[in-house]
């Protein structure tokens, strides 16, 4: 694609016209320009691996003498450094080993705070570092060395992940890692890893003097100097122009190779994982703010992004001095805007700018609003295969592992559709709850599908695996059943063991995959032990794992080396995005507890402490896992305690309430109920771990944390409930580990 691209943009001067917004484009621009907002810019657009759009407006100087805007200006970048130059190095090193996101930043600068600062490489990264904005100027200084003592030295305003600040201090210092950890400075390590390889020609620090001509100005410095080709961040500028945080200068035609590169996944620069991870969301469970690696996402600073892309899957970042860049995976598409808005003198932002500019671009290429937003967009493996009339299962003896939750888009049991198609249906097998998904105890008994006549072995009965004597005569197992993605749902473990016995009896295993209800962004600890494996948690995983079942499968088949003759029958229509309601899918309550998309994104948190006999999570009443109580709870004590924590996303409010089965059964209890009113920024582990927090300290000795030690998972998190101490701290641990893991079994965009 890199060479492709090199050949258009050989023929650019046309490409003004050739879609059909340019003229809205135009005038947008134009009037910013008439307006005195900027005295010029350089916009470009790329769809579909092409530019489909590439104009210079206004112009480039205004003084000393006015000079038309061209093309090739070349512009300083700003904080677009931070994301070009310094996340790019960040990326290569992180592919090579050599340094890893939640170590922390003393792993690689052991003088930072001390020696003794929590603060990790990803709080850097993501702006939750708690340092300040800048360094102070006043009174002037100058060198790197100086610059970087200052940095490893600045006090932190705020604790980590606690709050986010946009700081060029984090990009500063994750620049001296990027120096120490190549051996060599970063202009001269991206130049080696990036700059060249892209043919990038015009892009780099400290441009040559030669370029001068070429590049637009900025600001008129009080004393008279302007900065022409001389970074214009005084920060930078104070350390002589190379720093992780800003002084890189590049074209639009440069920046169009380097985002057409993320786009193609890497072009044999980067791996498609490695760029997937640092441009979806990475900052602190519970935070509305979303932060990838570097990029911006969805924050205060993302009006660049116009109000057509996504939210939750586009990324892009902006400069100080004007430039912007937009980049949406979904569409192929990216917009650069380069605008020289700090010449002669400071303007005010110019966000409404390019916030239009985004917006019409959008339109332009002919994207279409993201289909989370349109229901009916979503084929299960099973709509797939019923489309294919179940042809991969011709001649086949299949075994059905599946519930009420095996049903197409149009309400029809996986085992008729089978059946009609021509497949040889040998037996079925049902996991707890039963084939209906009604019966909520122990033990259950083997059946019949009333139906078909069809022989229903349980797996939640005498046995929860299957054994050699129910696989007699089958020679393809498959797995059909609505996961919520929550590690202690015990379809996952059905499924985990169902492989091994495939696997054992050398029989094919297929995965009709279905959603993640609750997205396949959102990845939760704590962290299972690997010690405290059960029928609870079958595999270490975090408590949202943000997989579908069938990239669950394909990891546990992977990291437990099985060697399950795995096959997963992909969905159709489905992004990582997606909540359920955004499928178009009928819900079906996948257990006799779980009756809406609500209580399904509580359940992971609240469900965490249900094996406490003395402590209600709702079961007996109509609103399982969206309210706890207890006869020794007073609901005002903890709806106040947990309203202090600030909990993003959630509403808690005091109640009484009588289950009519399980705890507390006929007894009227107190305690607190939950209403979620933001599921993008609310945390089902921050709330589960918060309440037992408050357990903890508002009812010390009534929670046994150990007797929910298979529901917890991890140690670290039930020492630190039994000291009253932050437990959210121990629930981090092993989750970078675990993401670059899941990264190598995702299925979906």
């Amino acid at each position: 694609m890199r060479y492709l691209l090199s050949v258009v943009l050989f023929c650019l001067p046309a490409l003004s016209q050739t879609i059909h917004g340019a003229a809205d484009l135009d005038r947008t621009i134009e009037q910013a320009i008439k307006e005195d907002k900027i005295p010029g810019a350089v916009l470009l657009i790329g769809h579909n691996g092409n530019v489909v759009y590439r104009k210079a407006y206004g112009r480039r100087a205004l003084v000393p003498s006015p000079e038309p805007m061209t093309v090739d200006t070349i512009f300083d970048l700003a904080s677009l450094t931070k994301v070009v130059a310094t996340t790019s190095c960040v990326m290569k090193l992180f592919e090579e080993g050599k340094i890893w996101l939640d170590d922390p930043v003393t792993s690689y600068l052991p003088e930072f705070q001390g020696g003794k600062s929590a603060i990790t490489v990803r709080d850097l990264m993501t702006h939750f570092s708690g340092l300040r904005p800048d360094l102070d100027l006043d009174p002037p200084w100058s060198g790197y060395e100086t610059g970087i003592r200052r940095a490893l030295n600045d006090k932190p305003a705020n604790p980590p992940e606690t709050k986010f600040v946009y700081s060029d201090i984090n990009f500063i210092l994750m620049g001296e890692i990027v120096r120490r950890l190549s051996g060599i400075p970063e202009n001269e390590y991206v130049k080696k890893i990036l700059f060249e390889p892209l043919r990038m020609n015009d892009t780099g620090y400290l441009p040559d003097p030669a370029l001068k001509p070429r590049i637009a100005p900025t600001e008129m410095l009080k004393d008279g100097t302007l900065l022409r080709g001389v970074v214009h961040d005084p920060t930078t500028r104070y350390m002589g122009g190379v720093a992780g945080q800003a002084g890189v200068f590049s074209t639009a035609d440069d920046l169009s190779k380097f985002c057409q590169m993320l786009l193609d996944g890497g072009d044999g620069l980067f791996s498609p994982v490695t760029i997937r991870k640092f441009t979806t969301p990475e900052t602190p469970i519970g935070q509305p703010i979303l932060r990838g690696l570097g990029w911006d996402i969805d924050s205060p600073y993302s009006g660049n992004r116009g109000e057509l892309f996504p939210a939750s899957s586009s990324f892009g970042h902006t400069g100080f001095t004007g430039t912007s860049i937009w980049i949406d995976p979904s569409s192929q598409t990216y917009v650069i805007l380069l605008a020289n808005s700090g010449h002669p003198q400071l303007r005010k932002p110019i966000t409404p700018l390019r916030r239009e500019v985004a917006t019409i671009a959008a339109a332009s290429v002919g994207y279409e609003p993201d289909a989370s937003t349109q229901a009916g967009a979503t084929e299960t493996g099973l709509d797939v295969l019923a489309a294919s009339h179940f042809g991969v299962f011709r001649g086949r003896k299949v075994g059905l592992i599946t519930n009420q939750s095996g049903i197409d888009r149009m309400g029809r049991r996986n085992v008729d559709l089978m059946r009609q198609a021509g497949v040889n249906v040998v037996a079925v097998f049902s996991p707890e709850h039963g084939f209906a998904g009604a019966e909520d105890h122990e033990n259950i008994t083997d059946t019949k599908d009333p139906a078909t006549g069809i022989t229903v072995f349980s797996l939640y009965g005498k046995t929860r695996r299957p054994t050699p004597e129910m696989l007699r005569g089958i020679d393809t197992l498959v797995f059909d059943i609505q996961d919520l993605g929550v590690r202690f749902y015990t379809y996952e473990t059905t499924m985990l063991y169902a492989m091994e016995a495939a696997a054992q009896a050398k029989i094919a295993f297929y995965v009709l995959d279905r959603p993640n209800p609750l997205t396949g962004l959102h990845v939760e600890g704590p962290m299972l032990d690997p010690d405290k494996l059960s029928f609870v948690g079958g595999y270490p995983l975090p408590l949202r794992h943000g997989m579908t079942i069938g990239e669950l499968a394909k990891l546990e088949n992977g990291e437990r080396h099985l060697g399950t003759d795995l096959h997963v029958i992909e969905m159709s229509g489905w992004r990582r995005e997606y909540w359920f309601d955004a499928t178009g899918l009928t819900w079906i309550n996948p257990s006799p507890n779980i009756r809406n998309p609500n209580e399904a994104l509580l359940y992971p948190g609240i469900g965490m402490l249900e094996y406490s006999t003395n402590y209600s999570v709702g079961r007996g009443t109509d609103y399982p896992f969206e309210r706890v109580g207890a006869d020794w709870m007073k609901g005002r004590d903890l709806a106040a305690y947990l309203a202090g924590r600030q909990l993003p996303g959630v509403r808690v409010y005091p109640l009484k309430f009588t289950p009519a089965a399980s705890n507390f059964t006929g007894k009227e209890i107190e305690g607190v109920g939950f209403e979620v009113t933001d599921r993008a920024t609310f945390s089902s582990a921050r709330l589960g771990l918060e309440v037992a927090m408050g357990l903890r300290r508002l009812y010390p000795g009534k929670i046994a944390w150990n007797v929910n030690k298979s529901l917890i998972g991890n140690g670290g998190v039930i020492a630190a409930l039994d000291a009253a101490t932050d437990p959210t701290i121990p629930a981090r641990s092993g989750m970078a580990q675990f993401e670059r893991i899941r990264q190598n079994y995702l299925l979906y965009r």
